[in-house]
């Protein structure tokens, strides 16, 4: 097949993407597809014909339009075939406050949070309890997140955030085992444990060799792993995605799952977590790009 690779475009996270787009890019050539890379920095407008003459559109762009349901949405008005999730399940995941609702209201655990916009005057008279996180309302891979653990932090971890987003998301914090479960097609894959070298895992550790330990699968009972599987499946439907996501959880000191985030186009780099995890089912990275094609053709 001839296979558009959407790469790269305007998001923060523009840098992942191009890693990730590498390691598609091999993957989808060594199964004997024709590529052709197209990067919207310029606009969606700027690869539209492009877009056209191909059979299929893998999109490996990461935050953004490219995850927030804009580009799907351009994609599905010109009638590609495209991976990953459509448009409104897109909006609603890259939405942190609208997929935490969405969540909370089917009963699944996930940490108490409210929303604070720019003009928020009262932000930080808020009686708030320590630790708590501050972090971007529609940003990925941790991009403007932190750790705030007095009161004298948080005006410039507000301040930090707002560098990325108009919205705010102030969110309990949760002592837990940072895990994460992949879902391709029907199946969720090997639960994975996170152990960062920071007090969290954020983007130095997510992108950055040995700066992070990954148990997979994690070290946990099997009856405890089938149930977080079985409920990252439950909310990979709930949130109405397609073809493939990962769900990110705390794991508490009871063993009870929260309900963090679900990443509809998660990273694809080599240092990335759902090839880590269906690695460890014996499915090596090419077959999990000709799984994710298959998925996007039976749609």
């Amino acid at each position: 097949m001839k296979i558009g690779l959407l790469i790269g475009g305007e998001s923060a996270e523009r840098d992942v993407s191009l890693s990730s787009g590498k390691s598609i890019e091999k993957a989808l050539i060594s199964l004997g597809h024709k590529v052709v890379k197209l990067d919207p920095i310029d606009g969606f407008a700027s690869i539209e014909d492009s877009i056209l003459n191909v059979d299929l559109v893998f999109n490996g762009l990461h935050g953004g339009d490219g995850e927030n349901g804009k580009i799907a949405a351009q994609l599905q008005s010109l009638n590609v075939i495209y991976t990953g999730s459509n448009e409104q399940s897109s909006r609603i995941c890259m939405d942190k406050n609208l997929s935490k609702k969405t969540i909370a209201e089917n009963d699944i655990n996930t940490p108490k949070w409210i929303l604070k916009n720019d003009t928020s005057s009262d932000i930080l008279d808020g009686n708030f309890e320590y630790p708590l996180i501050v972090k971007p309302n529609d940003q990925g891979s941790t991009i403007g997140l932190s750790i705030v653990k007095r009161k004298d932090q948080l005006k410039d971890a507000f301040t930090n955030a707002l560098q990325f987003a108009d919205s705010i998301i102030f969110e309990s914090y949760i002592d837990g085992r940072e895990i994460t479960v992949p879902i391709v097609g029907s199946k969720a894959y090997p639960v994975i444990e996170i152990i960062p070298s920071h007090d969290f895992y954020d983007y130095e550790c997510k992108y950055t060799k040995g700066m992070s330990q990954y148990i997979c699968p994690a070290e946990i009972s099997n009856k405890l792993s089938e149930s977080i599987k079985d409920l990252a499946f439950k909310i990979h439907t709930i949130l109405g995605c397609r073809h493939y996501s990962r769900v990110d959880f705390l794991l508490d000191s009871k063993n009870e799952p929260w309900f963090l985030e679900l990443n509809t186009l998660p990273g694809m780099t080599e240092t990335s977590l759902l090839p880590k995890s269906l690695k460890a089912d014996g499915i090596e990275f090419k077959e999990i790009i000709q799984m994710i094609l298959n998925e996007a053709l039976r749609a």
